[in-house]
């Protein structure tokens, strides 16, 4: 997984603020209608917290985490979600921060193409999921798709995928893997 400098880190802030609103707040409508009451949800690759500042702001009731590897990452999530109650860490995807069994959905915005060790990543989202829990991971269509199949089917079984379509863009560029521990 690359990190972001601070430099990078504010550039991305500004892009995904203007490019990927309808991303994220497609991306938390499906975690809207596919979670339970005060389920415990993990934004993995969290970047600058756009989606958990979506999440929050439309389900109080969710226990919000969001992982970056990029320090940078986590202290600009921190400035956009004060006054929500998220918790913040600097991690690694391939070393998640959470027990055994405790996270109901995860979830990964265009952060997957950057995994070095996908399937240490695969393997350890598996381990913090509850069982029936789930995971959204959204990502550029074209970017190791074979790759990303093979590890997440290797880990779970069935892989259910979607393509997602920009609100602002012709073609559906992103993927959304689904799978169910």
């Amino acid at each position: 997984m690359t990190t972001f400098g601070y430099e990078q880190s504010l550039g991305y802030d500004r892009r995904a603020t203007r490019l990927l609103t309808g991303l994220y707040r497609r991306i938390a409508t499906d975690i809207d209608t596919g979670t339970a009451d005060s389920a415990t949800v993990v934004d993995l690759g969290t970047g600058p917290g756009k989606l958990l500042s979506q999440l929050a702001t439309r389900r109080p009731d969710l226990h919000l985490h969001g992982i970056d590897l990029s320090p940078h990452m986590i202290e600009i999530a921190r400035r956009t979600l004060a006054g929500q109650t998220v918790e913040l860490a600097v991690a690694d995807v391939a070393e998640l921060p959470h027990p055994d069994n405790s996270i109901d959905f995860a979830v990964s915005s265009l952060s997957m193409h950057e995994w070095p060790d996908l399937p240490a990543a695969v393997t350890e989202l598996r381990r913090v999921l509850r069982p029936g829990g789930g995971a959204g991971i959204y990502d550029f269509r074209f970017t190791r798709t074979r790759q990303i199949q093979h590890a997440l089917g290797g880990v779970f079984g069935a892989v259910d995928t979607e393509a997602v379509r920009l609100p602002w863009h012709p073609v559906a560029v992103i993927t959304c893997y689904r799978v169910t521990a």
